[in-house]
């Protein structure tokens, strides 16, 4: 008799499929709210309206009265006074592009994860990852709003605790979606890796950690000083560093300095990691997986200076952040192939059937 866990991939594939076209959607949605943030659009919608808030304003008066409220936020009083409606208008279709695309991947995921429950396609261990995952993603939504709300009444931005709350969370999502998408995909049968296990799961620990370095970096707009490299503020160390209480969350030049000091960390890990690999004369899969990696890790760092002493120009910031999604990914995958090695297409076993 066969395990209740096993199933073939020929009923969960489609599963997979659907999971990385939502991972896709999280990773757009990543970009998106960067740039949402990087063009100031982040609180032009004042208020969360879950249902109701995905129509935008129809006419002129609707226009106008929400401009009305925006001009009440301390934002547009600080910053923006003396904003037009035009102007307005411009940040508005920002946010609300950014909210709709949230409700999209609701329903790209809700519709689908109902279909295939009523199929029979997805039960058992499967079903209930999948509405974890569900889960996830409505609370992504209320951290949103908490995130915005933080920037309502006496800030003119969002809290860098709260927007570092935000971005993580959205980028665990998008590395379970991956995950469980792989073991589908992949299989999790064999073991014949696990020797990489540390290594490969270490790094994906301290690229997620970097990330959300870099929404403290992205919430104090740290990048937008301290504009040169290798040195910053005229030395490899500056003075100043930690000389706060919670600098690491609060002081510019310190939220920057450890995001540049785990960027040197994982980039010399990453080439240790990869001469161990070659020099322990690992198959071509785990060989070809590390060097994936160090090339998206050699990318991402290039993008990050080259977005530092440009100053951190829309288009690059958002390039910056979507990299740091292709980062993530390949570590996922990484990681993966560490654990499971590569699983027999007929021993593979699934998550799902119960």
């Amino acid at each position: 008799m066969s395990s209740p866990l096993e199933t073939s991939r020929t009923d969960t594939r489609p599963i997979a499929i659907w999971l990385l076209g939502v991972a896709a959607l999280v990773a757009l949605m990543v970009v998106v709210g960067g740039l949402t943030r990087l063009t100031g659009s982040g609180l032009s919608i004042t208020e969360w309206k879950p249902v109701t808030g995905s129509i935008p304003p129809l006419s002129a008066e609707m226009w106008q009265e929400e401009f009305d409220k925006y001009r009440q936020i301390p934002q547009y009083q600080l910053v923006n006074k003396g904003m037009s409606l035009d102007e307005f208008k411009t940040i508005y279709w920002w946010e609300w592009g950014h909210r709709f695309l949230g409700r999209l991947i609701g329903l790209a995921f809700f519709v689908p994860f109902v279909w295939f429950l009523a199929t029979g396609r997805l039960r058992g261990r499967l079903a209930w990852v999948c509405a974890g995952l569900f889960v996830l993603g409505g609370m992504q939504g209320f951290m949103g709003w908490y995130m915005v709300a933080s920037g309502l009444t006496e800030r003119v931005s969002v809290s860098q605790y709260r927007l570092a709350a935000h971005l993580g969370l959205a980028f665990l999502i998008f590395a379970a979606l991956v995950w469980v998408a792989l073991d589908i995909l992949r299989g999790t049968a064999d073991e014949i890796h696990r020797r990489w296990v540390g290594w490969t799961g270490g790094l994906v620990l301290l690229v997620y950690v970097q990330i959300v370095l870099g929404a403290f970096v992205a919430g104090l707009d740290a990048g937008m000083i301290y504009n040169t490299w290798p040195l910053m503020d005229g030395a490899f160390i500056p003075d100043g560093i930690y000389t706060v209480p919670a600098a690491a969350f609060e002081q510019h030049l310190t939220v920057q300095f450890n995001h540049r000091m785990v960027a040197y960390l994982i980039a010399i890990l990453t080439v240790i990691f990869c001469w161990r690999v070659v020099a322990a004369g690992a198959d071509r899969l785990q060989r070809r997986a590390a060097m994936w990696f160090a090339t998206a890790i050699s990318v991402q760092i290039l993008i990050g200076i080259w977005t530092l002493v440009a100053v951190v120009p829309v288009w690059l910031g958002g390039l910056h952040q979507f990299g740091a999604v292709i980062v993530l990914g390949v570590a996922m995958v990484q990681l993966h192939i560490a654990v499971h090695g590569t699983p027999d297409a007929g021993r593979t076993q699934a998550l799902a059937r119960a």
